[in-house]
């Protein structure tokens, strides 16, 4: 009888071991993945000084993802809404704050005027009906950009 409760402790244990971890929480499909929030040289706000101020956006998912009407903005609510867009599977888009022709890998978000403040700021990411997919903060003044 004791060999047998020893066994069996023995077998409930082995299987604790072997068990498969917890799966990880996965990250939203459309991410912020990089803020470029001070761009280089004095702040002189020529288009090709608001076009060095940026944000990296990916889909990390397998699944090309509509992105139609959702939002990207900063603490003081500039925020620039997606036209009738789509990001393919596995690509990055960058926003930027000056104007230009936007394409299927970089849109324009028309400021005249910098975006984000060059030491602390958050940049949130909703979709079309306003539920927050994904935020990126950063406070420092040592860099001139934040990988989320």
């Amino acid at each position: 009888m004791r060999t047998r409760l020893l066994l069996s402790a023995a077998v409930s244990v082995g299987a604790l071991l072997v068990a498969s971890p917890p799966a990880l929480a996965a990250g939203p499909a459309i991410q912020i993945t990089k803020i470029y929030y001070d761009s280089p040289g004095k702040d002189t706000r020529s288009n090709t000084s608001l076009n060095a101020e940026y944000v990296w956006i990916k889909n990390t998912s397998s699944k090309t993802v509509a992105v139609t009407g959702w939002t990207l903005a900063d603490t003081s609510r500039h925020r620039y809404t997606f036209p009738a867009f789509s990001i393919p599977a596995g690509k990055t888009i960058t926003i930027r704050t000056g104007s230009g022709k936007s394409g299927t890998s970089t849109r324009y978000w028309g400021m005249g005027n910098y975006v984000w403040n060059n030491d602390k700021d958050t940049a949130s990411l909703r979709n079309a009906g306003g539920k927050l997919i994904d935020s990126c903060s950063y406070n420092s003044t040592k860099v001139s950009y934040k990988i989320c």
